[in-house]
């Protein structure tokens, strides 16, 4: 179990360099758009949100590398994108340069919410798969932490703070990618791809005690697939819907609007920047504090029991955030607010959704219905925050968060009809009975 643990933290890291990427921009947000004079049509929509929208071809199409290559390479070339595209955009000059090498660490983003989780998933034991598959979401809100601390550290950097702050990216990123090596490969993909020899030998190593040939066996339990068939046939319509239906509540509760406008959203609700940023920080500390429970009880407790919570949190907290705009509450209230809406999508869609997704598809399947999850969900993510600017300026902060509120509703009617709880499963048991539900 030692083993499994080192690997799934190691793996699990692209996350942290998932948090950092996207967040680290909000501490240049303002000074980009003044510095290169755009509009906020422009600032919002390429600017801010290219690396989103690089994020949403690396989900699309980060399926293939991860079934081609594998699951570590892919993770290798991970560490790379992110490598680059710290110091190209750090470096930059222009906004179009700066949005070039933003969209490559939205690749690295897109691909690891494929790789990761299905990695982590396939070498960790049903009893221990949600908590070990989470620490993706743990490092994704340790990398958002670190983030807006560093931000806020760097923002007294001078007339070039904001290359700073992007650019000290690239430190994490060299770390991970020459880390990545020392992991063995997955030895559901190595079966997958009848590579049985390699696969014997991982599975040595995660229990040196089984029975390999049992072992490898069970993993083959309901292979009945036909070679070249795709996630979209209708035996996998129900898993298809699950994936998607999560991913768009994800981004439906406004939670990637707010990472990347935190400081803006707080600016609204008319605190001063210096105490935006220390709020930003805050909402940090509470994602990562209500993230370790999530991680903590997803396997106690269960996925479902987890997402009930985060989605009553979630209407009472969007509720109370759009009625403090509506009435104008100066003051901590909108911040106070925001922690409460923090706190619930970190114990509920944000300790569940990676491992979820991971979990509902057969493995010869695994990285395409994962792509399909992310790419829903980072479809969405580059398009909300893109509108962010132009939707506070017309129809108003408390219209906006309104809406995400109403939505969030009808998670929790998704939540209570549709999804099935996955605890304690083996991937092959979920895969012989997910399929089977109309």
């Amino acid at each position: 179990m030692n083993k499994i643990l080192l690997w799934s933290i190691t793996a699990a890291l692209a996350g942290f360099l998932f948090g950092f990427d996207t967040v680290v921009i909000s501490g240049a947000d303002k000074k980009l758009q003044e510095l290169w004079h755009t509009s906020d049509v422009f600032h919002g929509s390429v600017v801010m949100a290219m690396a989103l929208w690089g994020t949403v071809i690396g989900a699309i199409f980060g399926g293939i590398p991860t079934n081609a290559l594998g699951r570590k390479k892919t993770l290798i070339w991970i560490g790379v994108l992110f490598l680059v595209s710290a110091i190209g955009s750090a470096l930059a000059n222009d906004p179009y340069t700066f949005a070039f090498f933003r969209f490559l660490g939205g690749l690295g983003i897109g691909a690891s919410t494929i790789a990761a989780p299905a990695y982590v998933s396939e070498i960790a034991p049903a009893k221990d798969r949600g908590r070990l598959v989470s620490l993706y979401q743990f490092n994704i809100v340790l990398g958002i932490l670190m983030a807006f601390l560093s931000n806020y550290l760097l923002r007294d950097a001078g007339e070039n703070a904001w290359r700073w702050m992007i650019g000290v990216m690239a430190f994490p990123s060299f770390f991970y990618m020459i880390i990545v090596f020392t992991i063995p490969e997955s030895p559901r993909w190595l079966l997958s791809k009848s590579r049985n020899e390699e696969a014997k030998k991982v599975l040595q190593q995660i229990n040196p005690d089984a029975k390999i040939e049992e072992l490898i066996a069970e993993l083959h339990i309901g292979e009945d697939h036909v070679k070249g068939e795709t996630i979209f046939l209708k035996k996998y319509r129900f898993p298809l819907i699950l994936a998607f239906l999560i991913a768009l509540f994800n981004q439906l509760s406004g939670i990637n609007a707010f990472l990347y406008y935190a400081p803006r959203i707080f600016a609204e609700a008319g605190l001063e920047e210096s105490a935006a940023l220390m709020s930003s920080i805050g909402i940090g500390l509470t994602n990562l504090v209500f993230t370790l429970f999530g991680v903590f009880l997803i396997d106690v407790l269960g996925r479902k029991v987890l997402m009930y919570i985060g989605s009553i949190g979630y209407i009472i907290s969007l509720g109370l955030v759009s009625l403090a705009f509506f009435l104008k509450w100066e003051g901590m209230a909108v911040p106070i607010f925001l922690f409460m809406f923090i706190a619930s999508h970190a114990i509920g869609q944000g300790a569940v959704i990676w491992v979820f997704i991971s979990e509902i598809f057969p493995n010869h399947l695994r990285a395409s219905g994962q792509a399909f999850g992310s790419s829903t969900h980072w479809v969405l993510a580059a398009i909300i925050p893109s509108m962010v600017p132009f939707l506070f300026s017309t129809i108003g902060a408390g219209t906006v968060f309104l809406i995400f509120a109403v939505m969030m509703v009808f998670q929790l009617l998704f939540v209570m009809f549709m999804m099935p709880e996955t605890k304690g499963k083996t991937l092959e048991e979920l895969q012989e009975t997910v399929f089977k539900q109309k």
